[in-house]
């Protein structure tokens, strides 16, 4: 690291230091913030995923009887995924509030009894399937923000401020050594000049 061994490079260090130390507890902060959210989502992302498990498993007493009704395929596609923005420490995550699925219409009569509870539990688990892909998807953004704060940590409390700390210490001590370099010219002078009237006034 090379650097100006002067008064104004002092003031600049010094000032960098201050920027640095000011801004380091607030990139702590994001970084502990975001490692929270991120264990938060972690956490969802598990109930859901064990509560879609459980859904398939209830349905395979069931799911054979789908050839039955052919024509459930269609109302079960979704029609708008409706989602929402969570801000965590400036970083925008989507949040899942719910499927929207067309009207499943068909004949009470010719229908067997089952397909609407059939279709209100696969809505279900189509719903529980588009918030997983959604909560990955946040954990992903989170995690991303996590590498780029934790980076940013690291560059202040291991590079930038041990740097700037030893460039003003650097910078102090040639300094200090200039100036008693300085007083020591001064008096060898005072001395000299002291020593020329002596000689003057003795002549």
């Amino acid at each position: 690291m090379k650097i100006k061994l002067t008064q104004g490079e002092l003031k600049r260090q010094r000032d960098a230091l201050r920027q640095y130390e000011r801004y380091l507890p607030t990139l702590q902060l994001k970084k502990q913030q975001l490692q929270l959210e991120i264990l938060h989502q972690q956490g969802s992302f598990k109930k859901r995923l064990n509560s879609l498990s459980e859904k398939k498993k209830s349905a395979e007493n069931w799911s054979g009887l789908l050839v039955e009704a052919p024509e459930i395929r269609q109302w079960l596609i979704p029609e708008k995924i409706i989602t929402a923005r969570k801000n965590i420490a400036g970083v925008d995550i989507p949040v899942f509030e719910r499927v929207s699925f067309g009207p499943a219409e068909y004949d009470l009569f010719l229908t067997p009894l089952w397909v609407d509870t059939g279709v209100d539990i696969l809505r279900e688990m189509i719903s529980l399937r588009e918030e997983i892909q959604l909560i990955e998807k946040g954990i992903s953004i989170l995690k991303h923000e996590l590498r780029i704060t934790t980076q940013r940590v690291n560059l202040f409390e291991k590079i930038k401020i041990p740097e700037a700390k030893e460039a003003i210490r650097l910078i102090k001590i040639y300094i200090g050594d200039q100036m008693t370099n300085a007083v020591g010219r001064s008096k060898i002078a005072k001395n000299k000049i002291e020593e020329a009237d002596f000689e003057g006034v003795a002549i």
